[in-house]
């Protein structure tokens, strides 16, 4: 557990590396999303798919290295009602960025088609299984919805940390101390 009122190195890059990555890939799967069928939007598909297999890595690599190093803890003096809802926001944001790269690869899985990472097939195509995805295309709709509001509550919970509390918990996710 980081009992410390700083954090190491690798929790501070692990968290902004995968933040910007998965807000990233997500913003640009919503853009994608709206545009009209056509070769452009299926190049721009196989980029959104390339890009969300390596946040499934980093986010991967993020939670092996918060087992290692254990949970954040949080900044004495919080309220514990406050201090649950900040645990349940991170472990939700933790498990979508793994569920959502999932999610995706199981869609492209259960339509038939290769899970690919800038051209290089990882998983080739079998035949199509309606029943994965759309398992896989309601996950990956619902989970982009609730990664939303939760991303806003957690940014919302930092500048209220910040702003309003005046303690160190944005401070020390930015490495001051």
């Amino acid at each position: 557990m980081s009992n410390s009122s700083s954090l190491s190195k690798q929790t501070i890059f692990f968290h902004w590396l995968v933040a910007i990555s998965f807000i990233a890939v997500l913003a640009f799967g919503l853009y994608v999303e709206d545009l009209p069928k056509g070769p452009e939007k299926g190049e721009l598909i196989g980029l959104h798919k390339s890009f969300g297999v390596l946040v499934l890595v980093l986010a991967a690599s993020r939670l092996l290295w918060r087992f290692k190093e254990g949970a954040i803890s949080s900044i004495p003096g919080s309220p514990r009602w406050q201090e649950k809802i900040a645990a349940g926001v991170h472990h939700l944001l933790l498990l979508a960025t793994l569920l959502m790269p999932i999610s995706g690869i199981a869609m492209s899985i259960g339509g038939g088609r290769d899970v690919g990472v800038f051209g290089f097939t990882l998983i080739t195509a079998g035949e199509k299984n309606e029943l994965l995805g759309q398992i896989g295309h309601t996950t990956h709709e619902v989970l982009a919805n609730i990664v939303i509001v939760t991303l806003a509550l957690h940014v919302l919970g930092a500048l209220k940390h910040h702003i309003i509390d005046k303690d160190a918990t944005l401070k020390r996710m930015l490495g001051k101390s």
